[in-house]
């Protein structure tokens, strides 16, 4: 699993690999951004993100497996998956459910983009405040909040501009109430 961050001009994208990181000038043929080329000359730097969560819906189950729904499947590179969520990550029902990508350094977060199961479960998106900082207090979710979602629909994605918001973690926390956590992708866009 990598993070990668790519050059263009002076913004970075900070994006999902889904196989291996990128090489100069090649895309990967897997996630985001396969088969696009950097500018002449130009070269990837690629870190390990590290994605974890409160808890994972179905650990106890028979038929579940602690991967099944596990943190790093929002950052596998794959937005929408057919059938139930084979491709999301998925807490349990918990009071202030939370997901936290450790970028491993800290950048200016420009944007943020969430993506939501396409089988259903709205409300499990619904709420989601969006926490980008460098403070691992509360597990992240003190940090200053770039934005809050409302309804997202099915299959469907929602940016967020954060401004430039400086922060090692970016935080997906649902706050104050018993939920599910889904989410299906999370792209996260700044600058070094």
């Amino acid at each position: 699993m990598y993070v990668t961050v790519r050059p263009l001009g002076e913004q970075c994208i900070l994006a999902p690999q889904e196989e291996y990181p990128w090489r100069e000038g090649v895309g990967s043929g897997g996630g985001r951004g396969a088969g696009e080329s950097l500018e002449a000359g130009g070269r990837d730097r690629e870190s390990t993100g590290q994605a974890v969560q409160s808890s994972t819906y179905g650990w106890g189950a028979a038929n579940a497996t602690f991967s099944t729904w596990g943190a790093a499947k929002a950052i596998d590179g794959i937005r929408y998956a057919p059938g139930s969520a084979s491709s999301c990550s998925i807490t349990d029902k918990e009071l202030n459910p939370w997901w936290r990508l450790d970028l491993l350094d800290s950048y200016y977060i420009s944007s943020v983009t969430i993506t939501n199961r396409g089988d259903g479960w709205l409300e499990q998106t619904t709420g989601v405040e969006i926490r980008i900082g460098n403070s691992l207090e509360n597990n992240g979710n003190n940090n200053p909040r770039c934005g809050v979602t409302s309804s997202v629909p099915a299959g469907s994605s929602v940016s967020f501009s954060c401004g430039g918001m400086e922060g090692r973690y970016v935080n997906m926390y649902i706050p104050n109430i018993q939920a599910v956590l889904s989410l299906c992708e999370v792209e996260v866009y700044g600058t070094v």
